[in-house]
């Protein structure tokens, strides 16, 4: 269960090398000629970019230097801890700017939305600050209750694994993001297999950005019953 937010000051180093940041070139997406489809069971799939964003480390920096990061603490068995990350939230429908992303992010969320077909309306960032910071085995909230759903998320900084296992657990799969990686996961995906970001050793910061689309609000029950249904189990 989720806990208080507390206001973070991220203060990071890193040697220059590991980011090659060309500011004349400026960062834009790029297309999908390189897309490699794996299918999954129980009807989910992921899709994997290698290199879709240009200029990503631009955009690590910038993201990096302005966004408001927030800290949340969990409440876990008998006590409240700190999440291993810091995240924040915007929606690029918001009225206020301070809301919305900005234009580079939104014009991501327009292109992915043309390729998926989906209107994506949420965007987040996930700061990874270290090696030790992590997330747990987990599918999305709102979207488990969808028979289908796209979430797309595009990889800067350092290279950091995005792992996927059935729901309910069983083997998993590796996808090794690197910086401007674009990893999307559809169909049951949130319903019927979760996903984590393990703990590593010797690890630079890293930002994972989330586009997630609006869900139909009106048919509750459906919704409902679409996520009372048993979740096929490995065998």
């Amino acid at each position: 269960m989720e806990g208080s937010v507390v206001g973070v000051t991220v203060d990071l180093s890193w040697q220059s090398s590991l980011f090659d940041i060309a500011p004349d070139a400026g960062a834009a997406p790029g297309g999908f000629d390189g897309v490699c489809r794996h299918e999954l069971a129980h009807g989910a799939w992921v899709d994997v970019v290698p290199g879709w964003l240009r200029g990503a480390d631009e955009l690590f920096v910038r993201l990096l230097e302005t966004t408001p990061w927030r800290g949340h603490e969990l409440w876990m068995y008998d006590r409240t801890v700190p999440e291993p990350r810091v995240t924040h939230r915007w929606r690029i429908d918001a009225g206020e700017p301070a809301d919305r992303p900005e234009p580079l992010l939104a014009d991501m969320a327009t292109e992915l939305g043309e390729r998926y077909d989906v209107a994506f309306t949420q965007v987040g960032a996930n700061l990874y600050r270290d090696g030790a910071d992590s997330v747990a085995w987990h599918g999305d909230r709102v979207a488990r209750e969808m028979a289908t759903s796209v979430v797309a998320l595009v990889s800067l900084g350092a290279t950091r694994p995005l792992r996927l296992r059935p729901t309910g657990g069983g083997a998993s799969v590796s996808f090794p993001l690197a910086s401007g990686d674009l990893l999307v996961m559809g169909g049951s995906c949130q319903r019927t297999w979760q996903h984590s970001v393990p703990k590593v050793r010797d690890c630079g910061p890293r930002i994972s950005v989330q586009f997630r689309h609006a869900y139909p609000t009106g048919d509750r029950a459906r919704r409902r019953e679409i996520a009372d249904t048993p979740v096929p189990q490995p065998r």
